[in-house]
């Protein structure tokens, strides 16, 4: 394994240099979640569907148990059980306005990942760098176990554990563990760990920060160990339900999937779990005793437990709901930890936004009213009336707002107004909106991928790196 551990040690050198202003060295965070011996074990796999542009080129690379869909290069790059999504780049000849100038693309676009490691993590969406319009960037980075990369070019960058970049570009900077950035662009900057910062310049910007001793409950993690806490917990006491799922060829298909909706081949799907129509299954989501209705979804590495889904409800990438019932047109963000109570669920109202990396682990009953916006930590009523504030009450704000830990500042009748779109956004791309002929999206798209895996050299001084592929339509 000398040439993988030789590209280990290259790539873990290249995002120190870039950090070196931050005084933030990678290796302490990365190593002990990278089973570097077992790396040459896993296979990775591609999905062809004719819908989605093919090609992908991989050198010089380790791509244990990595997803591929879509336009993607990796080069002298370490992936491991990453999911690299690429069915919403954009194509040639597509046209779009940037920073007020229309612009039309002269060729696809393409996820490049380059002298990077990824470590569990998720890359989607179309690149949001209006410099770059055509290259999806990932170099001279590093992510920790269940970051999210969405939409979000990275350059000499660190994603610490359940991060999440969010339509920004960063450059040389440092994400902590459980925090959220979607601000478009970010120089040389330190994000805290359990930081929340949306901000759209000279519009709007949402500040919030986990209490220290809240977030190490949930996620923790000390240089040169393992990624701990609650949320650790959870994922690892159902790890094994996935390994059946990879590790047979053939599955039993599950029974009563309407012909509209997506159920990925490498999803856990449990027994007393129902699906309505136009509904997406993300690979590595897992369903038990749930219902989902119609427009509904769950994307990559959602967890969705004893749980009633309405309808038209998007659950974003890393979210986790246990005991609880949303009703119709309910969005939960990124990475979000909704666990009611067996005896009584928690219920969501109609319309309302969970913000991401929210937390509601309830102690006593919780409904939270309809069309209102909540975030931060809450385990009961008292804590909802401090993280939590109505639509219209929000959209009132032109000034700024402070309740509890968290800060508003600007428009907030255009915040609601952005969140409300992208929503929408979402349920239309997803197919959520599909009426038999119109409005198709990936859970109609998405329903017959046929998988291809590719596998590692098993021996010699090559072992664990892949060799060089180059696959065309």
């Amino acid at each position: 394994m000398k040439k993988l551990e030789k590209l280990l040690d290259r790539i873990l050198r290249r995002v120190n240099i870039n950090l070196k202003v931050q005084k933030f060295e990678v290796d302490p965070f990365l190593r002990p979640s990278v089973p570097f011996r077992k790396l040459s074990q896993f296979y990775a796999f591609y999905g062809v569907t004719g819908q989605h542009p093919l090609h992908f080129h991989f050198s010089h690379s380790n791509l244990a148990g990595s997803y591929f869909l879509g336009k993607c290069r990796v080069d002298g790059s370490i992936l491991y059980k990453s999911d690299i999504r690429g069915d919403e780049l954009r194509s040639k000849g597509e046209s779009l306005n940037l920073r007020g100038i229309r612009m039309t693309l002269d060729q696809d676009e393409i996820i490049s990942i380059s002298d990077s490691l990824l470590v569990k993590t998720l890359v989607h969406s179309r690149s949001h760098d209006p410099e770059n319009p055509e290259v999806f960037n990932i170099k001279n980075s590093a992510s920790c176990p269940f970051a999210n990369i969405h939409g979000s070019p990275l350059e000499g960058s660190f994603l610490g554990a359940f991060a999440t970049a969010d339509l920004t570009t960063l450059h040389g900077c440092v994400v902590g563990p459980f925090a959220y950035v979607q601000v478009g662009e970010l120089w040389h900057e330190k994000v805290e760990p359990g930081q929340i910062w949306i901000n759209q310049t000279e519009v709007f910007d949402f500040r919030y920060r986990f209490p220290e001793d809240v977030l190490k409950k949930y996620i923790r993690i000390e240089p040169g160990g393992l990624p701990g806490g609650r949320f650790m917990e959870f994922l690892n006491s159902r790890k094994a339900d996935f390994r059946r799922v990879f590790d047979v060829v053939h599955l039993e298909p599950v029974p009563s999937v309407p012909r509209t909706t997506s159920l990925s081949r490498y999803a856990v799907v449990k027994p007393k779990t129902r699906f309505g129509a136009n509904v997406l299954i993300a690979q590595r989501a897992y369903i038990e005793n749930s219902i989902l209705g119609k427009g509904s979804n769950a994307q990559e590495n959602c967890f969705i437990i004893n749980s009633h889904l309405k309808g038209n409800n998007v659950t974003a990438h890393g979210a986790k709901l246990i005991n609880t019932h949303l009703q119709e047109n309910v969005f939960v963000g990124f990475n979000s930890f909704l666990h009611g109570l067996a005896e009584a669920p928690l219920v969501v109202g109609r319309g309302s936004i969970i913000m991401p990396h929210t937390i509601i682990d309830i102690r006593e009953p919780l409904s939270i009213p309809e069309d209102h916006l909540v975030w931060g930590i809450i385990t009961s009523p008292y804590d909802l009336r401090l993280h939590s504030i109505s639509l219209e009450a929000l959209a009132a704000v032109t000034r700024m707002k402070t309740i509890g830990r968290m800060e508003f500042c600007g428009s907030g009748e255009k915040f609601v107004a952005a969140f409300k779109q992208r929503i929408n956004h979402i349920l239309e791309a997803n197919g959520a909106y599909y009426d038999g002929r119109k409005n198709k999206g990936h859970a109609q798209k998405g329903q017959n991928i046929a998988y291809n895996i590719i596998q590692p050299y098993r021996m010699g001084a090559q072992k664990g790196i892949y060799p060089t592929i180059d696959i065309q339509p």
